[in-house]
């Protein structure tokens, strides 16, 4: 039973390298940036995911500290990211308003 667990880890792992790889292909071709940070996102929840399987697999469980604060930071993040969008959107809105009043 326990060899079995063993590959079925290590093939979740394997998974979710190559879902990584396709993460990071959608978050270099875009083609908005929105897609970019949620391609951003993606590839940082598989990488916690990662970090937590490996923790089971390997009988660490300081890897789940490192999973924890990854997450927070990765959180952090995308926040400023949605702020960073959010601002952009305003500063184009009143552009565009004081271009039709001319």
């Amino acid at each position: 039973m326990k060899e079995f667990t063993g590959s079925f880890l290590l093939g979740s792992v394997i998974l979710l390298s190559v879902l990584i790889f396709f993460c990071m292909i959608r978050a270099i071709k875009g083609p908005r940036f929105t897609d970019r940070v949620v391609a951003g996102n993606m590839i940082s929840t598989m990488i916690i995911v990662i970090l937590s399987i490996l923790s089971v697999y390997m009988e660490e469980p300081f890897l789940v500290d490192v999973a924890i604060v990854y997450a927070m930071l990765s959180f952090i993040t995308v926040v400023v990211l949605c702020r960073l969008v959010i601002v952009r959107r305003r500063v184009h809105e009143r552009e565009e308003q004081e271009d039709g009043k001319r």
